[in-house]
């Protein structure tokens, strides 16, 4: 592909400082550009450092130094990097229509342009929304609802009765609506509890790779709008996530889990069944969470307690041999002076 400066300060909506018509021919981080490449600095000494890069034009912040370079002025020069790296990104090979080797149950419903590729099994009484894309290899259970403009790669398995929003992207691998784990220890034996429940996934939802979100018991697992989950996730049987929250990869969250809008959860991280854990909560990376956490609250260690106390502690641990260095010194003397006393 190739553009101007001055074309991708319009669909980023930035000011040229400079030369509008110098061509670009693509993108790249500061330490990788070559002429042609347009780049980004978020602040000034990266702005430098821009500068004396191959880069051919770099998108910078709105006000601050100038450059040899022509410049896209712009408010937030990270989201602008990211909307034209969209403009590069390669199309991604898209069947058009239903492949004649995918498998299809009884009285599948689709909207326009949807796209079935080769040996993708769809179950009976779906409905899939106009636009979206079900890659080889996918599993669609019975009773499943996929919304439009979503994205289904391969190997991904939606048991019966998974609602999927508008414009969710699961990527390879990726589980949704298996038993949640639940048993009883009846008579020297685990006796199995049914797990009729669904899983609703809302929209613009991205799911990464290797993921399972467990159906519920009864009722539903419900993951709110806007969230995004990592690789590697795991999500038990009656849980709702709320809005716009982020799981990152290896988190484990136990049954009945309640968690709010807008809540990050780093690497890591597991959360005991029944916790309620409120809006705007940051927990940090290999915590658990074994109690609630009210509305904001941010927490670190094993036992997630409030981070600063938590580096606190940590601080005081990292002065222990030192502690004990000098409880020893102190008792090796007291001992001198007590050996000196009965002599």
């Amino acid at each position: 592909m190739q553009t101007t400066v001055g074309q991708l300060a319009e669909l980023i909506q930035g000011s040229v400082e400079g030369d509008a018509n110098i061509p670009i021919l693509g993108i790249s981080s500061i330490e990788d550009a070559r002429d042609g490449d347009i780049t980004y600095a978020e602040n000034e000494k990266l702005l430098s450092s821009a500068g004396r890069s191959q880069a051919s034009a770099v998108i910078a912040p709105a006000s601050g130094q100038s450059s040899d370079k022509p410049l896209i002025r712009v408010k937030n020069p990270r989201f602008a990097f990211a909307q034209v790296l969209r403009i590069f990104a390669p199309e991604p090979k898209v069947y058009k229509g239903i492949h004649p080797t995918a498998i299809l149950g009884e009285s599948l419903t689709t909207g326009e342009n949807v796209s079935i590729h080769s040996m993708a099994h769809v179950g009976d009484n779906v409905k899939i929304g106009a636009n979206s894309v079900i890659y080889p290899f996918a599993y669609i259970g019975d009773d499943v609802v996929i919304g439009e403009n979503c994205v289904i790669y391969p190997h991904v398995v939606l048991h019966n009765n998974t609602e999927i929003g508008d414009s969710v992207v699961i990527h390879s691998g990726s589980v949704l609506g298996t038993d949640g784990f639940g048993y009883m220890f009846i008579e020297n034996r685990h006796y199995k509890i049914p797990q009729i429940g669904r899983v609703i996934i809302e929209n613009d939802v991205e799911i990464g790779a290797n993921v399972t979100i467990d159906r519920a018991r009864t009722g539903s697992t419900r993951i709110g709008s806007g969230t995004k989950i990592d690789n590697q996730v795991h999500i038990g049987h009656n849980v709702s996530v709320g809005r716009n929250c982020v799981i990152v990869a290896q988190v484990g969250i136990s049954g009945s889990v309640d968690i709010g809008d807008g809540v990050i959860l780093a690497g890591q991280v597991g959360i005991k069944d029944h916790v309620t854990i409120g809006d705007g909560t940051i927990v940090c990376a290999q915590t658990a969470v074994i109690s609630d956490l009210p509305k904001g609250s941010f927490v670190s260690g094993p036992y997630g307690r409030p981070h600063q106390a938590e580096l606190r502690a940590k601080a005081l641990q990292m002065k222990l041999p030192d502690i004990f260095q000098q409880i020893k010194d102190l008792e090796r003397r007291l001992a001198e002076l007590e050996q000196g006393k009965n002599q």
